[in-house]
């Protein structure tokens, strides 16, 4: 890595160029989804949750924001219902908004937050951990509902369901597609449109699968089956990057993805940057690989998520489960530590660009919240 001056004269790490680490993007499972959308009823796609959110969705609320919890970065907040808050087995990771997904910054007429989470297995669970899910939150009501990520599957004929077992620890949401960050495995892509509705949800909650013509579904009403991956591969001697979280850099010319592994001293804490194309909502790709922009080699210690606006980068980073996170400024290499700045557990981060805000969730049972903190608030 070689070393340059910016305009502003500070030290900087130059980003390597043309690193081995690519995306391989495989089929579509077109006929599985087909296949359970039927059983199903067909799609009801985000317009027909969004319906379902104003009639029947969960309760959030502002949150108070006195005190020390919430950090000094923090100028609002949202939290979920008193189950949400304290459930051990759900914890939230990823963050996306419809500022990301569209250039109106509305969906459907609405600002919504997307937020992923990951089940921790329990010892009730009689099929194994729940895997993943998202949450879609009106930012006006403050309704939200959950949706449960899913695997179909169809051989000689015969449809299953399993759920998709990664992290989730970030998101990017553009157009109709959704990217969800699966660390090792890269990324795993939905498109909302295929977003179902599951009429007897009640039936068989403990576990998911299809019997026949019924589908039970973890207690769920709405599920999102993937759609396709991205895969991780890389040139021999290089090691795979981490897909810990990731962003959207609306500010970047191509429009860019970001992405970024969380370690500590001893495991690599690199940041990445793929090219999108904004007219599909998909990584730019080609013969089905997407290769990376460059490659820093200098992200913070506990980086949870990653931001980069107008060429500089915002950086999560957690103090474990009571100490209030911090937040990293600046480039690699010369990073600003801002500490103090948000709660306990911060995860993944976006930018909603007209309010010059940006969004993240904190984690940890009793102490989760949904917060915005602005932008030049960091110029201090």
């Amino acid at each position: 890595m070689r070393e340059i001056r910016s305009p502003a004269d500070r030290r900087v790490t130059a980003m390597s160029e043309s690193p081995p680490i690519h995306l391989k993007r495989t089929d579509e499972n077109l006929g599985e989804i087909d296949a359970l959308a039927n059983v199903l009823g067909g799609r009801s796609g985000l317009a027909g949750l969004l319906d379902e959110i104003d009639d029947a969705g969960r309760r959030g609320r502002r949150a108070f924001l006195g005190g020390r919890l919430l950090g000094r970065a923090v100028d609002r907040a949202f939290t979920w219902d008193a189950l949400d808050r304290r459930d051990p087995r759900w914890w939230p990771q990823g963050v996306t908004t419809s500022a990301d997904a569209s250039e109106s910054e509305a969906m459907h007429g609405r600002r919504l937050l997307l937020v992923s989470w990951y089940a921790k297995e329990r010892p009730e669970d009689e099929h194994g951990a729940h895997g993943s899910r998202i949450s879609v939150f009106d930012l006006d009501t403050q309704r939200y509902e959950h949706v449960l990520l899913v695997v179909p599957r169809l051989v000689d004929g015969v449809l299953s369901l399993d759920p998709l077992h990664i992290h989730a620890g970030g998101m990017v949401w553009l157009g109709n597609y959704l990217h969800v960050a699966a660390t090792a495995r890269g990324l795993m892509t939905c498109s909302l449109d295929d977003i179902l509705r599951v009429p007897d949800f009640e039936i068989g909650s403990s576990r998911l699968a299809v019997d026949g013509e019924r589908v039970s579904s973890l207690g769920y009403r709405y599920v999102l089956p993937v759609r396709f991956a991205y895969q991780a591969v890389t040139e021999e001697g290089e090691e795979r990057l981490r897909y810990s979280f990731l962003s959207l850099d609306r500010t970047s010319e191509p429009m860019q993805v970001v992405v970024g592994e969380y370690g500590g001293t001893t495991k690599t804490r690199r940041l990445a940057r793929y090219p999108l194309d904004p007219t599909t909502g998909l990584l730019d790709d080609e013969d089905g690989l997407t290769k990376p922009l460059g490659l820093h080699q200098e992200g913070a210690v506990r980086m949870q998520g990653a931001v980069s606006a107008h060429g500089t980068w915002y950086l999560t980073a957690s103090n474990g489960p009571w100490g209030l996170g911090t937040v990293y400024v600046g480039e690699p290499g010369a990073w600003r530590r801002h500490p103090w700045a948000t709660p306990m557990g911060p995860e993944d981060i976006s930018w909603w660009p007209s309010t010059d805000r940006f969004w993240s969730v904190s984690e940890h049972p009793r102490r989760r919240w949904l917060y915005s903190m602005r932008r030049d608030w960091f110029d201090r």
